[in-house]
C-alpha cells in the first residue's frame, strides 16, 4: 500500500549554463535550497531550463525523482560522485517512498501550500549521457523505468524541504506512471492500448506522439532524443 504522505527531503533548483556540446545549455545540475521556495505555474522560483523547446513549461513545471533509485544506479554504474547527493538527475523534488510504480497519471498532491498534478513521466534525453559520462545513460534510464515524473501546478504556493507532500486525489488508479511510460517506450505498436491511452488527460506532447503512432502504426525514431546532436 502506498504511503499517502511523505516528507520533501530536498527541494532543488538550478541555473542554465553552457553545457557539453557546442551551442547547448542546461540547468540539469540542481542544488538543494534552504527555506521556502515559491511555486508558480512555470515551476520553482530560481529554477531554469537550458532548452525551453523540450524542457520546462506548464506541463513539465517540476520534476520529481525517487531517492531510492540512487542505490540501484550505484549498483549498476559503480563509483559515481554524482550519486552521493540528490540532484544528479536534474530533479526539483527528492523523496523516498514513492516510485513510478506507485504514483499515477493525474495524481494530485498538496506540497507545502501548492497543489501539484502528475502530468507525465520523463522521457530521458542525451544530456544525461554527458552529465554522467555514460554514453547510453539516457537509454538505461528509459529501459529501467527509473525516470521520475513531472508535475503541472494547479495552485501556486510555497514549499520547502521538511514540508509534507500528500496525495489527495487519484482519478486514474489503473494508470501508474510506470505503465503509461512503458507504452511510450515500447517499440511495438499496440493500437488498442494506444487508444486507451488517448482517452486519458495526456500532456499535449504525449498525445501528439501517440496519435502519430496510431495513425502510422509505427514508433518514431528515438535517436535524436537519446543521442543528441552529433559532436564534431
Amino acid at each position: 500500500m502506498q504511503k499517502q504522505q511523505l516528507t520533501l527531503d530536498n527541494v532543488l533548483t538550478g541555473r542554465a549554463v553552457p553545457f557539453t556540446r557546442p551551442g547547448s545549455a542546461s540547468a540539469i545540475a540542481k542544488l538543494p535550497r534552504d527555506g521556502e521556495v515559491a511555486v508558480t505555474a512555470l515551476g520553482l522560483a530560481g529554477d531554469e531550463q537550458g532548452d525551453l523547446r523540450v524542457h520546462g513549461g506548464i506541463e513539465k513545471a517540476i520534476h520529481h525523482y525517487p531517492r531510492e533509485h540512487y542505490a540501484a544506479w550505484a549498483a549498476e554504474l559503480g563509483e559515481q560522485p554524482l550519486l552521493q547527493a540528490p540532484g544528479a538527475f536534474g530533479e526539483n523534488l527528492s523523496t523516498s517512498g514513492w516510485t513510478e510504480q506507485t504514483v499515477c497519471l493525474g495524481d494530485r498532491f498538496r506540497a507545502g501550500s501548492a497543489l501539484l498534478e502528475i502530468s507525465q513521466g520523463r522521457m530521458p534525453c542525451w544530456k544525461l549521457n554527458d552529465r554522467f559520462g555514460v554514453k547510453d545513460m539516457s537509454l538505461r534510464v528509459q529501459q529501467s523505468g527509473r525516470t521520475g515524473w513531472y508535475y503541472r501546478v494547479l495552485e501556486e504556493g510555497v514549499l520547502a524541504a521538511g514540508m509534507d507532500i500528500a496525495l489527495i486525489e487519484r482519478p486514474h488508479p489503473q494508470w501508474s506512471v510506470a505503465r503509461l511510460s512503458s507504452v511510450l517506450f515500447d517499440k511495438q505498436v499496440d493500437l488498442e492500448v494506444i487508444r486507451q491511452c488517448l482517452e486519458l488527460p495526456l500532456a499535449a506532447s504525449w498525445r501528439r506522439t501517440l496519435s502519430r503512432r496510431l495513425e502510422k502504426a509505427e514508433v518514431e525514431d528515438w535517436a535524436p532524443r537519446l543521442q543528441g546532436p552529433v559532436q564534431g
